[in-house]
């Protein structure tokens, strides 16, 4: 009877036993994964929409330099030499290009001799008006004696003022066909070379005075009136990742030759110059608190452009959803504040979004928030 109670008693225990053991391993399994899970989530960076009150005006700019020269030419001749290139540096008053100038030089001879004829026939006709005069004084010459033989002095003194006029003429043509850097720059533009023809007037050589720069902007209709000088503007330039603190320095009220745009220029302060050059875009924003008349100041959602996911013709933001992972929501967009865009719809102003990630973010991809 006590060993049929032992048997029953073995064959129970054992079956409980390995029970036990199933569980135990089941459970550290669980366990497993869920630190495998953990430890391969993506580390994410969260933030939450800016809020911008106010009429914000964004516009788009270029970064060019505030004095700029095109050398050309008031004669028209051979480019004889060409002395420079683009990315030279150029001293004020250094030789650029040369003109042939051998016809000019001849018209030169020309007016030479033609002062030097009329200053003799001059002297002839101040000789024998001084004779005249004296003549009349003592009566042995008549008043129309002397009136023809003045109205002869006269003519021969304008025209020996007339040839002296004409060279003076020739020389500044002369002068124009060396052309020689109106300050110090860097050349921008090469537009011919030696040899081409110049007509008066064509650009031959870009010069832009180095680290002088400003910001040039096409402000609308509907824009400008909210527009003031001196105002402080923001200026963000993507290409360099560089922001900073621009102010309105020149507004200009008409649009007639810029396509219903006014041309707004913005200074921008010394210490922020380092490191631009000219034709850097950017992107300008300023916040005016003005009302129009009827309109209310409404609030926009703002979020970083660099947060932005742009998949074919849709574009999205990436959200944590409550099982931890990456979610990518569809959002609609408005307008572009310097490095932030306005979220029309998809994103409310107090939601989280994922701002920066440590690992390619895709959809039910497991992250955590770094702390």
């Amino acid at each position: 009877m006590t060993m049929t109670i032992k048997k029953q008693k073995t064959t129970i225990l054992l079956p409980v036993f390995a029970l036990a053991m199933l569980t135990a391993c089941s459970s550290n399994e669980k366990k497993d994964k869920t630190l495998l899970n953990s430890d391969s989530a993506i580390a994410v960076t969260i933030a939450t929409p800016v809020m911008n009150e106010g009429n914000t005006i964004s516009i788009s700019g270029q970064v060019e330099s505030s004095q700029t020269a095109n050398i050309s030419t008031r004669v028209m001749g051979y480019i004889t030499k060409l002395t420079v290139k683009v990315g030279d540096h150029v001293k004020a008053g250094q030789l650029i290009a040369s003109i042939s100038n051998t016809d000019i030089i001849a018209k030169r001879s020309q007016a030479d001799a033609m002062i030097a004829e009329a200053e003799a026939a001059m002297k002839s006709a101040q000789k024998d008006y001084d004779r005249f005069t004296i003549l009349y004084k003592q009566q042995s010459a008549s008043a129309k004696e002397l009136d023809n033989i003045t109205l002869q002095y006269n003519a021969m003194k304008a025209k020996t003022e007339a040839a002296m006029q004409m060279r003076n003429e020739i020389n500044a043509m002369l002068a124009y066909t060396s052309l020689t850097a109106p300050f110090a720059g860097i050349v921008t533009q090469k537009l011919a070379d030696a040899g081409n023809m110049a007509s008066p007037g064509m650009p031959i050589v870009t010069i832009e005075q180095s680290g002088t720069y400003q910001l040039s902007a096409a402000v609308p209709e509907t824009d400008i009136k909210q527009i003031k000088l001196g105002e402080a503007v923001t200026v963000t330039i993507k290409s360099i990742n560089k922001t900073f603190k621009g102010k309105i320095s020149q507004i200009n009220e008409s649009s007639q030759f810029t396509g219903g745009q006014y041309l707004v220029k913005i200074s921008i302060p010394e210490n922020e110059k380092k490191g631009l050059y000219a034709g850097m875009y950017a992107n300008i924003s300023l916040l005016s608190l003005q009302k129009t008349e009827g309109a209310t100041v409404s609030e926009a959602v703002l979020v970083p452009l660099s947060a932005i996911v742009n998949k074919d013709q849709l574009t999205g933001i990436y959200t944590i959803s409550s099982n931890n992972t990456a979610l990518l929501r569809w959002i609609r967009l408005g307008k572009t504040y310097g490095d932030k865009v306005e979220v029309i719809s998809g994103l409310g102003k107090n939601e989280p979004y994922i701002l920066s990630a440590e690992g390619k973010l895709y959809n039910s991809v497991p992250v955590k928030v770094k702390k």
